[in-house]
């Protein structure tokens, strides 16, 4: 009789592991290729060499929360400062449901055909809980997408202002660095807020629908004030009379408001994104705004002062973020709190409070 074997039936096995299949030298190549870390140098290098592969990490390294991110990030920003500013920027607002990603995906392929490479910064709602976008411009702009001369970039609005997103100006000086002629700045809505949209272009679109109940809601003084051009949109169709009653409306409306700065007198438009119609309309309005406000000087001091009010907002932002992670005032802020809450002390002492103690740190 056979003694049995005290060994496990895996020792016994024939089979080769298989890791004796891949070559050490594979599998530290594999191993090197997972843990390689992204050069900044080498992305800004491809980066003003035209490539948008390297475009999208330079934005994701911009996006990033992460400090070892943004100081590649900041890195990368400085080396394209030079190659950036020249191109035109286009913020394009308008209610949810006015159209603004099928007129973006027409007025973009329109460019295209002009010659010129144009750039998307799509501004997508945040999912709550994930925290990313939830619309997804690249699936709602399915030919634009396609195009070489295309770069369409969604990112999540966060908790930023107006939907945008806390990084869409680097983002701007990096697609201008890479080449890109026309920036478009899609925006999630309107409202007040829409002014941080205003503060990032040089010629601010405000689409509006007709037929919907939305020429009441149009005419209000803020969005109003910062158009420079409104375009009635989705007038096609049993819709065309409804828009032309809009238009006219817009039109009554606009002679109310004073003169702009910049000498330019708002225009109202016709479009029709589904059947291509009034788009080169446009266009050639941006052109002679354009045109008009380098001729006056306007152009070249609206970006004077949007870098003097990006300047001030980046101040802002880095004080608040700060302040709320120092970990002397995370205590000091939970005091607070529980002192509000036995009504021992009131918001406007505490806060003076905290700042004070900040001042000291």
């Amino acid at each position: 009789m056979k003694k049995s074997s005290n060994t496990s039936a895996l020792s016994q096995s024939n089979s080769i592991p298989a890791s004796a299949n891949v070559s050490n030298t594979s599998a530290e190549k594999i191993k090197s290729l997972r843990k390689k870390k992204q050069d900044h140098t080498e992305i800004l290098n491809r980066l003003l060499q035209g490539n948008q592969t390297a475009l999208g990490k330079a934005i994701t390294l911009v996006e990033s929360n992460t400090i070892k991110h943004q100081q590649q990030a900041s890195a990368i920003i400085e080396g394209a400062i030079a190659s950036s500013g020249k191109s035109i920027r286009i913020g394009i607002t308008g209610v949810p449901g006015v159209g603004k990603s099928t007129f973006i995906e027409a007025f973009g392929t329109y460019l295209l055909s002009l010659g010129k490479k144009v750039a998307v910064l799509a501004v997508d709602p945040s999912s709550s809980i994930s925290k990313g976008s939830i619309l997804g411009d690249k699936t709602r702009m399915e030919n634009l997408v396609k195009e070489e001369m295309a770069f369409i970039r969604p990112s999540p609005s966060g908790d930023s202002l107006g939907g945008v997103a806390r990084k869409t100006r680097e983002s701007i000086m990096l697609c201008e660095a890479t080449g890109f002629d026309v920036i478009l700045i899609e925006t999630v809505g309107v409202g007040q807020s829409e002014t941080t949209v205003h503060s990032m272009c040089d010629f601010f679109l405000l689409l509006k629908l007709a037929g919907a109940g939305d020429e009441l809601q149009g005419i209000k003084r803020g969005i109003m004030e910062m158009a420079d051009a409104i375009v009635i949109n989705k007038a096609d169709g049993e819709n065309v009379k409804a828009a032309n009653t809009a238009k006219l409306d817009f039109r009554r409306a606009l002679h109310l408001y004073p003169p702009k700065e910049s000498g330019w007198t708002p225009k109202v438009l016709l479009s029709s994104a589904l059947y291509n119609t009034g788009i080169s309309e446009v266009w050639e309005l941006i052109t002679s705004f354009e045109k008009n406000s380098k001729e006056n000087g306007y152009f070249e001091e609206n970006r004077k002062q949007q870098n003097k009010f990006w300047l001030l907002q980046s101040i802002n932002e880095q004080l608040k973020q700060s302040f709320y992670q120092n970990p002397e005032i995370k205590v000091a802020l939970e005091e607070q709190l529980q002192a509000i809450f036995d009504k021992k002390t009131s918001p406007f002492i505490a806060a003076q409070q905290l700042l004070e103690k900040y001042s000291k740190l």
